[in-house]
């Protein structure tokens, strides 16, 4: 049985976001070139919309079990400044970025998509997947994207901590 979805105090509260890479921000999948580096694809929805939340005053944060330079590339160019790379202990991460931001881990949002996600989403005051994540990401998840990982879920979940602010896309974009 599935917790109902999060009311929008709950959304409203959240002040930081940590995403997991490979199957939230991507479509979990890779391509080694013919050097034998490593291509992964993000979809500009999500980009826009990482770009949205920071501009919205929300901590990011990228806490991936893979460490590959392509995660420090997508955190440079969206400007997130907290980057845990090569981490078997998420819940671990996600206190370390709890203590960085100087925030709660209820004020903050965890987006994952299999297993190895739960023990940040349990900690969290917002447990997030795409749609696609494992059958027990999806039980254990109070916000349930209807996009995949890679393909908009992302985006979707800041409109929603977004819209629970009563803010669009298109203002918070505009703002100066």
């Amino acid at each position: 049985m599935t917790e109902p979805a999060p009311t929008q105090s709950r959304l409203y509260s959240i002040r930081a976001i940590a995403f997991d890479v490979d199957g939230v921000l991507t479509d979990g999948s890779f391509w080694w070139g013919p050097s034998g580096e490593e291509w992964k694809r993000f979809c500009f929805a999500d980009v826009m919309g990482v770009s949205l939340a920071r501009r919205a005053g929300l901590e990011l944060a990228l806490i991936s079990g893979e460490d590959s330079p392509l995660i420090d590339r997508y955190a440079k160019k969206m400007h997130i400044r907290h980057i845990y790379k090569g981490c078997r202990d998420k819940a671990f991460a996600l206190r370390e970025f709890a203590a960085a931001v100087k925030m709660e881990l209820s004020e903050i949002c965890f987006m994952g998509d299999d297993v190895n996600d739960l023990p940040a989403m349990r900690l969290a005051g917002l447990a997030a997947a795409p749609a696609n994540a494992s059958q027990d990401v999806l039980s254990a998840a109070t916000f349930l994207a209807k996009n995949t990982g890679g393909n908009g879920a992302v985006r979707e979940l800041i409109e929603a901590l977004l819209a629970a602010r009563g803010l669009q896309a298109a203002e918070v974009f505009l703002k100066p």
